[in-house]
C-alpha cells in the first residue's frame, strides 16, 4: 500500500487544476521535443551535412549511434537522479544541456566536434522520460494521465516536424548552422520557462542513488526488449529517410526534409490517439499490434523504389504505428510503476529504446553506403517484427499470470 500522502505510484498527490495541467502539458511537450531534436535535425539536414561537411552516410549513422549510445549508458543513473532530485531541476538541466549540444552541433567544423556534441545530447534524451513521467505522476489526476502522456510524448514528433519543415526551410535561407543555432536559442528559452513555471521540487526523502539494481525485471524487462527492436527500426527511418528521398527518389533537400515533417505530424496524432486508447486490459496488446503496423510501414518505404509517392504513405505509417509504440510503453510503465520507481522504471525501458537507436543506423548505413536501400528497409521490417514478437509474448504471459492469480483467489 502506498504511504499516506502519495499516489499508488509513490509520487506526490495530484495538485494541478485544468489550467495548470494544460500549462504543464505544453511545457513537458516542449521538453520532449528538445530532448531529441538533434536526432531529427541530423536526419532532416542529412543531405546538407553530407555535402558541406564531407561526411559519409555511414558517419551520419554513427552520429545517431553515439548519441543514443550515450543516452543508453546514462539512462539508468538518470532515472535514479530524477527520483532523487525531482522533476523541476531535471527538466531545467535537460533543456539547458539540449541548448548547449545544439550550439556545438552548429559550430562543428567536421565530424569530430559533431560526434562529441551528439554524445552530450544523450544526457537530455536520458532525462526526458523519467523527468516528464515523474512530473505527470506528481501533478495530474490518474484519469487524465494517459491523455497527458500521449500529448507530451507527441512532443518528440513535434520536434521531427520542426526539424523537417520550418528548420529545414530556415536552413535554405540561413544555412544549416543558422537553423541549428536558432533551435539552440529556443531550447534555452524553454529552460527559463521551466525554471519560472514549475513548482519547486518538494523537500523530503527521495529515492537514494544506491541500493536498486540497474537490471530491469518483469514487465519493465519485456518492454525494454520491445523498445530495443522498435528503436532500431525507428532510428534508421529517422536518420536515412530524407537521404533516401534525395539520393534514390530524386527529391531536393527541402522536399526530402519534409518527409521527416510528415512523419512527425503523423506521430503526434498516433501518440495522442493510441495513448488515450491504452487503458488497462487493452494497453497490454497495443505494442504488438502497433509493431505489426510498423512492418507494413517499412514495406511501403521499400515499395517507393518502384512507386515513388508511396514514400509519403510509408512516412505517415511509421508515425502512426512505429513511433506510437514508445508512447504506449510509457503509459504501461506509469500504470504499473512500483512505489517510488516511476523515474527508474521509465529510464530502464528508455535504455532499451536508446540502445536500439544506437544499434540500428550503423547497420542500415552500411546498406545505404552501397545504395541498397531496399535491403535496408527489409532490415527495418525485421526489427519491427521482432519488436512485435516480444510484445505479444509478454502480453500472453501477462494474461496467463493474471488468470492464474484470479483462479487462486477465487
Amino acid at each position: 500500500m502506498a504511504a499516506e500522502g502519495t499516489t499508488a505510484a509513490g509520487e506526490s498527490p495530484p495538485r494541478a487544476g485544468d489550467g495548470g495541467t494544460r500549462s504543464l502539458t505544453a511545457l513537458l511537450t516542449c521538453a520532449m521535443a528538445f530532448s531529441m531534436l538533434q536526432l531529427f535535425l541530423l536526419g532532416a539536414l542529412g543531405p546538407r551535412l553530407v555535402a558541406e561537411l564531407g561526411i559519409s552516410p555511414t558517419v551520419l549513422g554513427l552520429t545517431t549511434t553515439i548519441g543514443f549510445g550515450a543516452a543508453a549508458a546514462v539512462s539508468p543513473a538518470g532515472g535514479r537522479m530524477v527520483d532523487r532530485v525531482g522533476p523541476r531541476r531535471s527538466l531545467v538541466l535537460l533543456l539547458v544541456t539540449s541548448a548547449v549540444a545544439l550550439a556545438l552541433i552548429g559550430a562543428a567544423p567536421g565530424a569530430a566536434l559533431l560526434l562529441g556534441a551528439v554524445a552530450l545530447g544523450g544526457i537530455p534524451q536520458a532525462l526526458a522520460n523519467p523527468a516528464t513521467n515523474k512530473a505527470i505522476l506528481a501533478t495530474v489526476p490518474p484519469a487524465r494521465r494517459g491523455a497527458v502522456t500521449g500529448l507530451k510524448q507527441s512532443g518528440v514528433q513535434l520536434g521531427a516536424f520542426a526539424a523537417g519543415l520550418p528548420l529545414a526551410a530556415l536552413a535554405g535561407g540561413l544555412g544549416w548552422r543558422g537553423a541549428v543555432w536558432t533551435a539552440s536559442g529556443a531550447a534555452l528559452l524553454a529552460g527559463a520557462w521551466a525554471l519560472l513555471a514549475l513548482p519547486a521540487d518538494p523537500p523530503g526523502p527521495r529515492a537514494p542513488l544506491g541500493g536498486t539494481p540497474f537490471v530491469p525485471r518483469g514487465m519493465v524487462a519485456w518492454l525494454a526488449g520491445f523498445s530495443l527492436f522498435l528503436g532500431a527500426g525507428i532510428a534508421s527511418v529517422n536518420t536515412y529517410l530524407a537521404l533516401y528521398g534525395a539520393q534514390r527518389l530524386g527529391m531536393g533537400p527541402t522536399v526530402a526534409g519534409a518527409l521527416v515533417a510528415v512523419l512527425g505530424v503523423a506521430g503526434i496524432a498516433g501518440r495522442i490517439g493510441w495513448s488515450k486508447a491504452a487503458r488497462p486490459g487493452r494497453a497490454e496488446w497495443l505494442p504488438g499490434l502497433l509493431a505489426c503496423g510498423a512492418v507494413g510501414a517499412a514495406a511501403l518505404l521499400a515499395a517507393a523504389l518502384l512507386a515513388g509517392p508511396l514514400v509519403w504513405a510509408g512516412a505517415v505509417a511509421v508515425g502512426v504505428f512505429a513511433v506510437s509504440g514508445n508512447a504506449v510503453s510509457m503509459v504501461l510503465v506509469m500504470q504499473r510503476a512500483a512505489p517510488g520507481r516511476a523515474g527508474q522504471d521509465s529510464a530502464l525501458v528508455a535504455t532499451g529504446f536508446f540502445a536500439g537507436f544506437a544499434a540500428g543506423p550503423p547497420l542500415f548505413g552500411l546498406l545505404a553506403q552501397s545504395g541498397r536501400y531496399g535491403w535496408g528497409w527489409s532490415l527495418v521490417a525485421v526489427e519491427f517484427a521482432a519488436a512485435g514478437a516480444v510484445a505479444f509474448l509478454w502480453a500472453v504471459r501477462d494474461r496467463r499470470a493474471k488468470t492464474a492469480k484470479t483462479a487462486k483467489t477465487a
